[in-house]
C-alpha cells in the first residue's frame, strides 16, 4: 500500500524540519568555544583536596588538556602522594593513590582525543579524580563559551 501526501502536508512538513534545523544550529552555537585557554576549579572533596583542569582551545575545539589535583595542603598529587614522610610504608595504599595520579592523566587525555566529556570513562578507584576532572573542565567550558 501507497501512502499519497496531500500538497498541503508537504509546507507543514518542510516548516517542521525547517525548525528543527534551525533549533539544532542554534544549540549548537551556544556551545561553541572560543579559542584561548581556560582553568576550572573542582570542589573539594571530604579530604579537602580538589581538581584543577588547564583546558586549550584551539579552532573551536580542545586542542590541550592538564589535570592535576592537590590535597588539602595545596601539595600536588604526583609521584609523592601515597607517601608518609617521603617513604612507602604501606604499599596497597600507594599503589591506590598512584592509581589515581596515573588516571588524572588518562583523563585529560581521553578527553582530547574523544573531544566529549561524556564519552570519558571513569578509572575504577579512581572514581573521586574522575568526578573532581568532570566538574574542573565543566567549569573551564563554560568560561570558553562566555
Amino acid at each position: 500500500m501507497r501512502t499519497v501526501r496531500s500538497p498541503r502536508s508537504i509546507p507543514a512538513l518542510s516548516a517542521l524540519i525547517l525548525t528543527a534545523l534551525a533549533l539544532t544550529l542554534t544549540a549548537c552555537s551556544k556551545g561553541s568555544l572560543k579559542d584561548g585557554v581556560y582553568e576550572g576549579k573542582s570542589g573539594a572533596d571530604d579530604t579537602g583536596a580538589w581538581g584543577e583542569v588547564s583546558i586549550t582551545i584551539s579552532g573551536g575545539k580542545p586542542a590541550d588538556c592538564v589535570f592535576i589535583t592537590r590535597q588539602k595542603d595545596g601539595a600536588v598529587k604526583d609521584e609523592n602522594y601515597g607517601k608518609v614522610n617521603g617513604e612507602i610504608s604501606n604499599q596497597d595504599f600507594y599503589a591506590k593513590a598512584q592509581l589515581a595520579v596515573r588516571a588524572m592523566e588518562q583523563y585529560a587525555k581521553e578527553y582530547i582525543a574523544k573531544q566529549e566529556l561524556t564519552k570519558i570513562d571513569a578509572v575504577s578507584g579512581a572514581t573521586i579524580a574522575y568526578n573532581q576532572f568532570l566538574e574542573a573542565a565543566e567549569e573551564a567550558l563554560d568560561k570558553a563559551r562566555r
